[in-house]
């Protein structure tokens, strides 16, 4: 029985559920405690802070899990059918030159292994739960943060038996079983090389040592490394090779900060193989999301039906004709006429980076950001969802109590090698919506936990 005192009705659209959990502390407490677990990852200063973790019905968290991983299956499928090799794909999706690199000579290897992470990024529409976009890359945002959380919120809510009013699930826990599986799988031994930069996470490692720490704590053997000492992780008697690794970084970030990748594919090509592989980019793409939700010749038609119900009307933008609501349209005139419907996003974007939203561009603005997209060919028009609200208790730093909020909440489901691994949320805590990402928007996260 969950303790009454810790509940408190919800609010919002029904697919939140009909309860949510109370602060069962102070605001200045849950500030400190929240901001020493958060210190020295790399996150921006927050000023608004979640007072409880956000909440879920197991039957909606099961949901976004269910089909998170169908339309992970699909979207691999979509992105490895579009061209045969490689180097078919880099032109077929048109990608920078930059992406051309850090592939494994190995193209089943290649392919077997690059979506052992993903992160869908899902809005709750009036007629539930709608994906956005999938992210797939080991650098994705949500695993250490919903850690840290989770380190807050069971202090504060654990009963003297260490028990606790909600479920959840531990991402480092799954991930840490994913890696034991991969090696087993392989043949090799279970050691993992974290690869990334403290330079990337304002000069401290704290973000990368509580991987690490977990990892060591957990049966595997794992270490952090730069990369200009990842030749470690392989120039070394095989005892102590590490024959797989967490690629925790981004080919555009560590090019904004001029590192070196040549270390990595160094270590690729002396059978260091880094999760997740660099193929994930083809299905991180939008474009990928367009060509799915226009439909693939050999879906079947539940696959379909998935794809129509959990899928906002999304199209790879050029000069052509596509199907809108059971009729065939112009694409370019149609997305010029719909702006106040539509979201404009490059196929390859970080961090809410490359989107605009119709109703909040100006019309001339939008109609030549339009033509020029449908020139490029590198980017989709998408249908605006309008995102529905729930409750949550928050703190601020000019409050002295917790307080309630209506927020809408992009809720990103992790997954590790296809299991459920934890729900990350991110939003808005004054309740507005619009892109939202962890870096530069104010934004705020928080854990998913079930009820």
């Amino acid at each position: 029985m969950r303790p009454s005192s810790h509940l408190l009705p919800a609010a919002g659209h029904p697919w939140f559920g009909t309860e949510r959990l109370a602060p069962v502390a102070s605001a200045d407490r849950i500030r400190q405690m929240l901001r020493h677990e958060f210190r020295d990852i790399g996150l921006p200063y927050q000023p608004l802070l979640p007072a409880a973790p956000l909440t879920l019905p197991r039957s909606s968290a099961a949901e976004l899990f269910r089909v998170s991983a169908a339309l992970l299956d699909l979207v691999r499928r979509t992105a490895l059918e579009s061209a045969p090799t490689t180097a078919e794909r880099l032109a077929a999706y048109r990608m920078p030159a930059s992406e051309d690199q850090l592939f494994v000579a190995d193209q089943f290897v290649e392919e077997r292994y690059a979506d052992c992470v993903a992160r869908p990024d899902v809005v709750i529409g009036p007629d539930g739960p709608k994906f956005l976009e999938f992210n797939v890359n080991a650098a994705l945002g949500g695993t250490v943060e919903t850690r840290c959380r989770m380190a807050v919120w069971r202090e504060l809510y654990a009963d003297d038996r260490g028990a606790l009013p909600f479920g959840h699930i531990d991402p480092f826990a799954v991930r840490t079983e994913m890696f034991k599986s991969l090696a087993a799988e392989l043949g090799v031994a279970p050691r993992v090389a974290l690869l990334g930069s403290a330079r990337d996470q304002g000069d401290h490692t704290r973000y990368f040592d509580l991987q690490v720490d977990y990892f060591n704590s957990n049966g595997l053997i794992s270490r952090f490394f730069e990369p200009e000492d990842l030749h470690q992780a392989w120039d070394c008697p095989p005892e102590l090779r590490y024959p797989l690794g967490l690629r925790d970084f981004t080919i555009p970030d560590w090019e904004a900060l001029g590192i070196d990748t040549a270390p990595v594919q160094a270590a690729l090509d002396h059978d260091c193989l880094l999760i997740g592989t660099q193929t994930g980019t083809f299905m991180s793409s939008k474009l990928t999301m367009g060509m799915l939700s226009e439909g693939r010749p050999w879906m079947s038609t539940a696959e379909r039906a998935l794809v129509d119900r959990y899928l906002p009307w999304t199209r790879v933008l050029s000069h052509r004709r596509t199907d809108r609501a059971g009729r065939k349209v112009d694409l370019v005139p149609h997305a010029v006429e719909h702006r106040d419907t539509l979201v404009l996003k490059a196929g390859i974007g970080m961090s809410g980076k490359q989107v605009r939203i119709g109703r909040d561009t100006d019309p001339a603005e939008w109609e030549a950001a339009i033509t020029e997209a449908a020139e490029s060919g590198t980017s989709i028009v998408q249908d605006l969802v309008e995102p529905q609200t729930c409750r949550l208790a928050m703190v601020s730093d000019d409050e002295d109590h917790p307080y309630d909020a209506d927020i809408a909440p992009v809720l990103g489901p992790l997954l590790f090698n296809g299991r459920p691994a934890g729900i990350f949320a991110r939003f808005f805590g004054n309740g507005r919506s619009g892109v939202i990402s962890i870096s530069g928007t104010g934004s705020s996260d928080n854990t998913v936990v079930t009820l």
